[in-house]
């Protein structure tokens, strides 16, 4: 069984934004060398998320204004109690839990098996700084 390992960095310069990095998985996948496996995309931060869904703009508009209404950015510590620590992402780690931290995709025939539509996207909710995605693959 093989094992591989790569990191993606991304520096979103918005507070909150989504980035479709399936081509730089699909990249690692072809890199890997693995023809039958699975592939682990995670986010290595406690305020951005990797998801699977549709590349639809309309979509990751309502994705934001969704999630602003759940988790609102409030920089006070009012709001939120971790804010009280200096931070000012309260609601950051709120969207994360929301969207979730990591997806796992088959590889069938040294290609990423999704469904129609799909895509793997980072969600960032505290931009504004380098952060990583690990992608991690194993199979034969």
């Amino acid at each position: 069984m093989r094992s591989f390992r790569k990191e993606i960095a991304l520096n979103i310069p918005q507070r909150m934004d989504f980035r479709n990095i399936t081509p730089a998985v699909e990249a690692a996948v072809r890199e890997s060398g693995v023809r039958e496996g699975l592939c682990l995309v995670n986010s290595m931060h406690i305020t951005s998320s990797v998801f699977i869904n549709d590349d639809e703009p309309g979509l990751h508009a309502d994705y934001k204004r969704w999630l602003e209404q759940l988790a609102p950015y409030d920089p006070s510590p009012e709001r939120y109690h971790h804010n009280r620590t200096g931070e000012d992402n309260g609601d950051a780690h709120h969207k994360r839990q929301v969207m979730g931290r990591e997806v796992v995709v088959a590889i069938t025939a040294g290609r990423l098996d999704f469904g129609p539509w799909e895509q793997i996207f980072y969600g960032e909710f505290d931009g504004r700084r380098e952060k990583r995605v690990l992608v991690k693959i194993i199979g034969e």
